[in-house]
């Protein structure tokens, strides 16, 4: 199983060994590659004034904070709800960077979790292009018409999305693949499914009359694929 958590934040400013801190992270779960439905979201009192700067980013003002809990208050749910799994961050410098800086702040251990930065992703995937959350959920025909402003917990689900498309689309899992002759495995989310062929065939629902018609469409072709079906049927 492949666990990863889509991670967001929103700060004070741009610098955390100034003295910038987190107001809101927001965590979507994927388990190989599907959304489970559960997320993490908590909004978070950073024991200092919002600068106007950041307030026009995300909105969230000192009255709004003031009575939520402090990151040591959230600390323990949300190291409980990444667990181990891969982080997936726009940007992840950034978000890594606030995060190890609160864990640092109390005497709690780092981040050692595997990142993913889809900026990253998005430049090799994508080179050249822009490769803002934006830009991408316009490439890729994301519906981000909510995003007045940045929010952590939308803009996770947003780029969930994106990096969803970034590795190859929703079909991501959903793996086919042949165990033996006659037999297919269909994997689902992690769930296996078994497809084994008949041991005796239908019969064939095809009449003398279309058979000969077939083989007649199939001489005014030249090397037809379907004439090689046609003798091993």
């Amino acid at each position: 199983m492949k666990r990863e958590i889509v991670l967001d934040t929103e700060t004070t400013g741009l610098n955390p060994l100034a003295g910038d801190r987190i107001v809101e992270i927001g965590c979507i779960e994927l388990v190989n590659h599907i959304p489970t439905g559960r997320h993490f979201h908590r909004y978070i009192n950073p024991e200092r004034s919002m600068p106007e700067d950041a307030f026009k980013v995300h909105g969230l003002s000192d009255n709004f904070l003031s009575d939520k809990p402090k990151y040591a208050e959230i600390i323990a749910d949300f190291v409980d709800f990444i667990g181990d799994g891969t982080l997936i961050i726009h940007n992840a410098a950034f978000d890594i960077g606030f995060l190890n800086a609160e864990h640092t702040r109390l005497s709690h251990p780092v981040l050692s979790n595997e990142v993913i930065d889809t900026v990253m992703l998005a430049r090799q995937v994508h080179p050249g292009a822009r490769v803002s959350l934006d830009a991408l959920c316009k490439h890729y025909g994301i519906d981000n018409s909510k995003r007045t402003l940045h929010g952590a917990l939308l803009d996770s689900e947003i780029l969930a999305d994106v990096y969803l498309e970034l590795i190859g689309g929703r079909q991501v899992g959903l793996a086919l693949t042949t165990a033996s002759a006659g037999v297919m495995e269909v994997e689902v989310g992690g769930i296996k499914l078994v497809a084994r062929q008949r041991p005796v065939p239908l019969p064939s629902r095809l009449d003398a009359a279309t058979r000969e018609a077939h083989a007649a469409l199939l001489a005014t072709l030249k090397e037809p694929l379907w004439a090689y079906y046609a003798e091993s049927a």
